[in-house]
């Protein structure tokens, strides 16, 4: 039970300190990029591509133009369009692959990862640095080296400080855009019920 208690505080703590990692012209860029975007696709893998579907749905209340990559429904991409690419790494195969189809396309790419100069984060328009714990530190060779000198890598399942944050990041810039685009919870409200 005390692994668990760790595991949760260690999330939490990671939750809690995102905002002091977050470079506020970054994020002005996402909300300008995705406020004058035609449409606005997002991808993510596994657990990130829950956190991408979620924030899609949030730009759908928005009544915003939106898709998630890979669904049956999805359009081509275009210019005048954005991709929000999630990726930890920033070297996940399918998540760069889009990247560069949309980069190609002329469409603008936002990307949330833990690593800014990954493949992923070199060839965005804007990225936000969003910490956690990924494959890449999972697959360390020095990781027994780091826990003997006391570097202790976080208690937390793979990926998991990653994906949390992102989606709370994600929820946090939905109200970032409400503000920008005047939009208020009845808005939301209404739009959502009559979707429903």
């Amino acid at each position: 039970m005390e692994i668990m208690k760790e595991a949760i505080d260690a999330i939490l703590s990671n939750i809690k300190n995102a905002e002091s990692y977050l470079d506020e012209d970054e994020v002005q860029k996402f909300i300008d990029v995705i406020v004058k975007s035609k449409n606005i696709f997002v991808i993510g893998a596994g657990r990130s591509g829950l956190a991408a579907k979620a924030f899609a749905m949030r730009l759908m209340h928005l009544g915003l133009s939106s898709f998630v990559v890979g669904e049956s429904t999805t359009p081509a991409i275009n210019e005048g369009d954005c991709l929000i690419a999630i990726s930890g790494s920033g070297e996940t195969n399918t998540i760069v692959s889009a990247v560069k189809i949309a980069k190609n396309r002329g469409s603008n790419v936002l990307a949330l990862t833990s690593y800014p100069e990954s493949t992923l984060g070199k060839l965005a328009d804007a990225y936000i640095f969003v910490k956690g714990r990924t494959k890449v530190e999972a697959d360390d060779k020095n990781y027994m080296k780091r826990q003997i000198h006391g570097n202790y890598t976080s208690l937390t399942p793979l990926g998991t400080a990653f994906e949390l944050t992102t989606l709370v990041f994600l929820d946090g810039l939905v109200s970032e855009l409400m503000e920008v685009m005047k939009q208020t919870e009845s808005d939301l409200k209404a739009r959502h019920t009559v979707l429903e």
